[in-house]
């Protein structure tokens, strides 16, 4: 069962990312794009807390879940704690909305790639993700519904990282996860000019640009557990990213192409011409990544149920990208609340198969700190999730379903309001690493 379930998850997870198209999001126009990585399947289905921590689940959001105490029932004997693996993937569809009318869009990506691995009091993690991805196509009309500019854009920035935490005391621990970002965007803008007639004149003009992107930054996390009574436990975490900076290098050309006149895809490009970014001090520029704060709290009975709260904090007002600057947008810090658990009938049941099942929900509310017309684009999402046991009861794997309900955005001033759904699914995998000889 458990071999034809890897088999079946690793299907549709490569799937995704063959057919990856990321996002198809108008608002990855801004910054870097639209941020992807959320967290875990776990995570997102309990509205986006990272708080809790536990010995079978990888917490990509906080370092300190590296480490941690020895699992005391068989096959670990209080002696180790399981390799954990986890591979996650999403499929999304969102209805975008604006005064003119509406259309829908669908993508789909891979999440997440990690691996968990105890030594003793420490514990390391490593792992891929995509961190934001880039994907729209805009068009710009006039009052008589002829294309005026038309703009589309891909890409977007993965992150490497390696962590390591280690366990201060049976109650707190601390971890770092080093990152490397890296990646490319790029952006075509296509503006449409006519004759006198009305007529699309035969060649036209196309500007294009590209940004290699790559960087370093850290993230520190903190996790502190307590029992304040015999069945309630008490859960705390801290994590900060600092700011740090992202080196671009970029490129731009202008074209004359011929368009189709009826859809204005480009047939032919005649003539294409490198713009001299160097004498502007832009072939190589610096985009400043902002820090990142989240404090979360949680109380629970260990094994039966949790429910917890986290805030995140996050200095957008200093982004910036000296390249792909525009009149209508800035950015503000950006904010998240989030509430959400979990609930299990009975983990440790030996009939009735849904008492072991994991029942998960939650809700987030963000300001995602863009700002365009003067308008904050904020966020809201509910979600849902199943935590579903596969394998040997005693390893604890388990494959994870979430769906997510919400809004992006608002139809004033002309602006998109985007009602998304979201469909993740994972595979975690626990495994012995090793058994220490008791007889020699």
């Amino acid at each position: 069962m458990i071999k034809r379930l890897i088999v079946i998850c690793i299907t549709i997870i490569s799937s995704f990312a063959y057919a990856q198209t990321g996002t198809a999001s108008p608002y990855s126009f801004y910054g870097i794009g639209s941020l992807k990585f959320k967290g875990t399947v776990e995570n997102r289905s309990m509205g986006g807390i990272s708080v809790y921590l536990d010995s079978i689940h990888v917490n990509l959001r906080n370092p300190a879940s590296y480490a941690g105490k020895n699992v005391e029932t068989i096959p670990f004997d209080n002696e180790s704690r399981p390799v954990k693996f986890t591979v996650a993937g999403t499929m999304s569809g969102a209805t975008l909305k604006s005064d003119s009318g509406e259309a829908k869009t669908n993508s789909s990506n891979l999440d997440y790639l990690a691996l968990s691995v105890p030594v003793g009091k420490f514990g390391f993690g490593f792992g891929l993700l995509p961190f934001t991805s880039v994907g729209y196509k805009l068009d710009d009309v006039n009052d008589d519904d002829g294309l005026v500019n038309r703009y589309s854009g891909e890409g977007g920035v993965n992150k490497v990282f390696a962590g390591l935490g280690y366990q201060i005391s049976d109650k707190l621990s601390f971890g770092v996860d080093f990152n490397y970002n890296f990646g490319n965007i790029k952006n075509t803008a296509i503006e449409v000019a006519y004759t006198p007639e009305g007529d699309v004149v035969q060649y036209q003009t196309r500007e294009f640009n590209r940004s290699d992107l790559s960087g370093l930054n850290i993230n520190f996390g903190m996790a502190y557990k307590t029992m304040i009574s015999d069945k309630l436990e008490l859960s705390a975490t801290a994590t900060y990213t600092p700011e740090s900076k992202l080196n671009s290098e970029n490129i731009r050309s202008f074209s004359t192409v011929v368009l189709d006149g009826s859809t204005f895809d480009v047939l032919a490009i005649s003539t294409t011409l490198e713009a001299d970014l160097q004498v502007q001090n832009l072939e190589s520029t610096k985009l400043t990544m902002p820090s990142r704060l989240s404090l979360g709290a949680g109380l629970g009975d260990p094994k039966s149920w949790f429910v917890g709260a986290e805030y995140t904090f996050q200095n957008t007002s200093n982004f910036s990208n000296p390249v792909f600057n525009n009149e209508i947008s800035t950015f503000e810090n950006a904010s998240q609340i989030s509430l959400g658990g979990f609930f299990i009938p009975d983990y440790n049941a030996f009939s009735g198969y849904f008492k072991r099942v994991v029942y998960r929900a939650g809700f987030n509310f963000a300001n995602t700190g863009l700002v365009i017309k003067d308008e904050s684009i904020k966020e809201f999402g509910i979600s849902f999730g199943l935590g579903l046991p596969v394998g040997k009861r005693s390893l604890f794997s388990n494959a994870n379903f979430g769906f997510e309900f919400g809004q992006r955005g608002t139809t004033n001033k002309n602006l998109i309001q985007e009602s998304f759904v979201n469909f993740n699914v994972s595979l975690s995998l626990n495994s012995r690493w090793f058994r220490q000889k008791k007889y020699n």
